[in-house]
């Protein structure tokens, strides 16, 4: 199984207390072949296999590449290779117990860490929710191996991570934490990613409602439900998470393209 043992690849300053990265792996796969790379990283709760759609129209597959084949590091012509990966507390990736394991300071080092292990001098990033956070990091730590930033659903931090509290905010949030099953998790991941005009449209004989349903339960029953220390950990780095000043500055120094794309 493609795996990154993250210590392997650390070469700056130790990791804060609490972060010891020994023995920490990343699970990761990579699809299709080209010069051009792309990492896609997924957000809270996600795997790699959310990446799926992405994945179909940058790479034209996705059925992963044989990690026994040679890799032709110069790739094919014009093609893309796309790599999405399982952050650590999550799917296969290792799943440390204490919460100073997850910030996303640290998780971006893992994404430095696995463009190391894959040879990628630079490539396109593109993070989704609290992937999107780690992205930052990734861009300010190295803004000179970063071809272009998307960020998609994001926040730098601090009281503008803070959602709208209303009724319905407060029931989402109450569903998600007490879900304790696939049909439970995706019903309320359905809540929280789409309106409700949208999933009651019909399509065909039923609604899109129950369409994506079935895909929700069938994609988290096969990488299964998150585990507490992997969640916990998880959520602390989203609401530790901050964009500073010199992050920003840092960013801007790479010259590089940045798409910021958020829903209403």
């Amino acid at each position: 199984m493609p795996f990154c043992e993250i210590s392997k690849y650390r070469q700056d300053s130790p990791s804060p207390a609490g972060a010891d990265d020994n023995g920490v792996k990343i699970f990761y796969r990579t699809y299709g072949r080209g010069p051009t790379k792309v990492l896609l990283i997924i957000g809270l709760a996600g795997t790699h296999d959310s990446w799926g759609p992405q994945m179909k129209s940058l790479a034209g597959t996705v059925i992963p590449n044989n990690e026994t084949e040679p890799v032709d590091l110069a790739g094919d012509g014009d093609g893309i290779e796309v790599c999405a990966f399982d952050n650590r507390g999550m799917g296969q990736s290792s799943i440390p117990v204490e919460r100073g394991q997850y910030t996303t300071t640290i998780m971006a080092k893992d994404a430095i860490a696995l463009m190391d292990h894959l040879g990628w001098e630079k490539a396109h990033v593109f993070g989704h929710s609290m992937g999107a956070m780690i992205s930052c990091k990734l861009a300010a730590m190295v803004p000179k191996r970063v071809l272009s930033l998307a960020l998609l659903n994001t926040t730098g931090g601090g009281y503008e991570c803070l959602p709208k509290l209303d009724r319905r905010t407060m029931s989402v949030a109450i569903r998600f934490l007490k879900a304790k099953t696939p049909e439970q998790r995706a019903a309320v991941d359905l809540d929280t990613h789409y309106t409700k005009e949208y999933l009651d449209e019909c399509i065909g004989s039923t609604t899109r409602r129950q369409i994506l349903y079935q895909e929700y339960v069938k994609g988290i029953s096969s990488t299964g439900m998150q585990l507490k220390y992997g969640f916990d950990g998880q959520i602390n780095a989203c609401w530790t998470h901050k964009v500073t000043k010199s992050d920003v500055e840092a960013i801007r120094s790479g010259g590089f393209l940045v798409s910021v794309i958020h829903g209403r």
